[in-house]
């Protein structure tokens, strides 16, 4: 099957879901400042980077391939987590989200024939954890890649209560939205 898409994104989570929708794409990732902006609303944070790494690749690449680019941060309150810069960060991170809902917001970029965009908005509920169950989390190693400091889809489901919204967008690329800006550009599905 012909590549349909590149994805610009090196991560396996992301690539894991494209091939649960049998969408044929290839890798090329690129890297960005994520530092977020002053002032800088978490929709507009999540939906700028997601815009720039499609640019940014479109520009490497000079591809008529469409390109597709996502962008996920954890918010509590209106504090944009993004990934843990180290073990104590991500300790700071889980302790904050102990025992609290949180919003986890996705979005997807993609240019083809026009860009595109869309962002997904999940509610996710933390039990409290004990320090103990953090630091065995941390020492699990799972978090220190992750926005928030965790894995819906690994180890950190058990700290999750409740979830309101996309369990897809939570991991990284909420395939709803996504199926449905490949249909906008004539993506074929189901093929």
């Amino acid at each position: 099957m012909p590549v349909q898409i590149i994805l610009a994104s090196a991560s396996p989570r992301r690539k894991e879901l494209l091939d649960q929708i049998k969408v044929f794409y290839k890798v090329y990732p690129v890297v960005l400042d994520e530092t977020p902006l002053p002032y800088e609303t978490p929709r507009n944070y999540v939906q700028r980077l997601a815009a720039e790494k499609s640019a940014a690749c479109v520009a490497q690449l000079a591809t008529d391939i469409p390109v597709l680019a996502a962008d996920t941060a954890v918010i509590l309150g209106d504090v944009i987590m993004g990934k843990p810069k180290s073990e104590a960060d991500a300790l700071a991170m889980l302790t904050q989200l102990s025992g609290k809902t949180h919003q986890v917001y996705s979005a997807i970029s993609l240019r083809g024939r026009q860009h595109d965009q869309a962002v997904s908005i999940t509610d996710v509920t933390f039990r409290r954890l004990t320090k103990q169950e953090i630091l065995d989390y941390l020492h699990s190693g799972e978090p220190l890649d992750k926005a928030g400091s965790y894995a819906i889809q690994g180890l950190g489901s058990m700290f999750v209560e409740s979830i309101k919204g996309s369990f897809s967008g939570v991991v990284g690329l909420p395939l709803f939205e996504t199926a449905q800006l490949l249909s906008k550009q004539g993506i074929e599905l189901f093929k």
